[in-house]
C-alpha cells in the first residue's frame, strides 16, 4: 500500500510514498476545492447543500445536484490514478459526503490541530511540550493553504490557525527563556518569522537572543531589516518599540574601557565619517530633541527640511525602482551637504534633514541645488522632486509629522 501525505500549510500537495503528486490541483481546481473543504471539516458529513453553496457560489446550473455527483465521480477518478483507493476517501452519505483517511495517511492540518490540543493541557511536563513545539514548526510551513486558490470559506480557518501558530510560539519562547537558552530561541524566531515577517515581538526576541548571545551586528543587521520591510510594505517607520531598541543595540554594542583615552579615541573614529550624518530614525529624534534643549538655551535657530520624491496620491509602484532612486538621493545628499548636517529616511519617499547653520533664503538655496543635482542624475525622470524649509525654534518646536506633505518648489 502507498504511504499517503497530504500537505495543507502553505500548499496543497499529496505526497505518494514522498513524491509529490502537486499536479493533482491544476487538473481540476474546483476538485481539488472539494477535497481541501472535505478534509478540513475533519470526518463530519458536509450536506450537499453546504457543498453547492461553496463550490458553485453563485453560478447558474440547470441541475446543481448532478454537476456535483459528476465533479465527484471525476475526481474519484483522477485520485485513484494517483493511487489506488485514494478516490474512496470520499464518502458518499445520504445527502452528504466526508473525508475519510485511509490507513496510514496523515494530514498536516490534522496533525497541528492535535498538537494545539495537547499543548493546551500539557502544562507541567516541558521536555514533552518541546517536543510538541519542535514538531509543529517543522509542519507549520506557511498558513492554511495559503499557495493555494484562496476561498472564502479558507480565510476564517487560516487565520484562527496562524493565531494559535502564535500563540504557541511566544509560549515556547518564553519557556526557552526559562532555561537563558537564546541560540534556541533565535532559531525559533528565524523559523517563526518564515510564517509572519511583520511580527514585533518576533523580531525584538530575535534581536534579545542575538544580543544576549554576543551577536550585536547581526542584530543591528535583523534592525535594518524590519525598517526596510517596515518601509518598504507598510509604507510606515518601525514602532517606537522597535525604535527604542534600536539604542539597546548600539548601547550593547558600545563596551568601552572608562578612561579617558579610550573614550576620546572612540569619538576621535566616529568623528572620521566625511558628509553628512546619516542614521536612523530612532537617533534622528534624539539629535532632533537635543538641538531643540541647544536652541532653548541659547535662543538661536536651526532649520528642518523634508524632501518628498514622488506624487503621494501617485505613489512609485514599482518598489526597486522607489529603492534605485531614494538610494540615489542619499548618495547626493550625503556628498553635498556638510558635516555638520543629519539626515534620517523618514518613509519609503520622504527623507528629513537637519540644517544647523542656515537661513531661509540659504536653506532653499541648498535645496535647490540638490534638486538640480537630482535631475541630472535622473534626466529623464517625471518623478516630482518636493522640499520644504521650515525654522526650529524654542518658542515653537516643529513636528517633524506635520511636515509630511512637502509644497511644490
Amino acid at each position: 500500500m502507498d504511504i499517503i501525505r497530504i500537505q495543507m500549510m502553505d500548499s496543497f500537495t499529496i505526497f505518494i510514498n514522498e513524491k509529490s503528486a502537486e499536479y493533482l490541483a491544476g487538473k481540476s481546481k474546483k476538485g481539488a476545492s472539494l477535497m481541501q473543504y472535505l478534509i478540513l471539516n475533519r470526518g463530519q458529513p458536509v450536506p450537499n447543500y453546504r457543498l453547492l453553496a461553496t463550490m458553485w457560489n453563485d453560478e447558474g446550473g440547470a441541475n446543481p445536484e448532478n454537476a456535483l455527483k459528476t465533479l465527484i465521480s471525476r475526481f474519484r477518478t483522477l485520485l485513484n490514478q494517483v493511487s489506488p483507493d485514494l478516490g474512496s476517501c470520499i464518502v458518499a452519505d445520504r445527502g452528504a459526503y466526508h473525508w475519510q483517511c485511509l490507513p496510514g495517511m496523515t494530514i498536516d492540518v490534522y496533525e497541528l490541530e492535535d498538537i494545539f490540543e495537547k499543548l493546551s493541557t500539557l502544562k507541567n511536563d516541558p521536555d514533552q511540550r518541546k517536543m510538541l513545539y519542535q514538531r509543529m514548526l517543522m509542519l507549520y510551513k506557511g498558513d492554511l493553504l495559503q499557495h493555494s486558490d484562496q476561498n472564502d470559506w479558507v480565510i476564517s480557518l487560516a487565520t484562527g490557525m496562524h493565531n494559535k501558530f502564535m500563540s504557541a510560539v511566544y509560549s515556547y519562547i518564553d519557556l526557552l527563556k526559562s532555561e537563558n537558552n537564546y541560540h534556541e530561541i533565535a532559531n525559533v524566531c528565524r523559523t517563526a518569522l518564515d510564517v509572519d515577517n511583520f511580527d514585533d515581538r518576533l523580531h525584538m526576541e530575535l534581536m534579545t537572543a542575538l544580543i544576549n548571545t554576543n551577536r550585536t551586528n547581526e542584530a543591528l543587521i535583523q534592525y535594518k531589516h524590519v525598517t526596510h520591510i517596515n518601509y518598504r510594505y507598510l509604507g510606515v517607520q518601525p514602532s517606537k518599540e522597535m525604535q527604542e531598541f534600536y539604542k539597546q543595540i548600539v548601547r550593547s554594542g558600545k563596551t568601552l574601557d572608562f578612561n579617558l583615552e579610550s573614550i576620546r579615541t572612540e569619538l576621535r573614529e566616529s568623528g572620521a565619517q566625511r558628509g553628512a550624518f546619516v542614521c536612523e530614525y530612532a537617533v534622528f529624534k534624539e539629535i532632533y530633541n537635543l538641538q531643540m534643549r541647544n536652541l532653548e538655551r541659547l535662543g538661536s535657530t536651526m532649520f528642518l527640511c523634508v524632501i518628498m520624491v514622488g506624487n503621494p496620491d501617485e505613489p512609485i509602484t514599482d518598489s526597486i525602482k522607489q529603492d534605485n532612486i531614494m538610494n540615489g538621493l542619499l548618495e547626493i545628499l550625503c556628498k553635498n551637504l556638510r558635516k555638520g548636517d543629519t539626515i534620517t529616511h523618514f518613509s519609503p519617499t520622504i527623507f528629513a534633514l537637519l540644517l544647523p547653520t542656515v537661513n531661509y533664503t540659504t536653506g532653499n538655496m541648498v535645496m535647490e541645488r540638490i534638486k538640480r543635482l537630482f535631475y541630472l542624475r535622473y534626466p529623464n525622470s517625471n518623478i516630482p522632486f518636493n522640499y520644504r524649509v521650515g525654522p526650529l525654534s524654542s518658542e515653537r518646536p516643529v513636528n517633524i509629522a506635520e511636515l509630511r506633505s512637502p509644497e511644490n518648489n
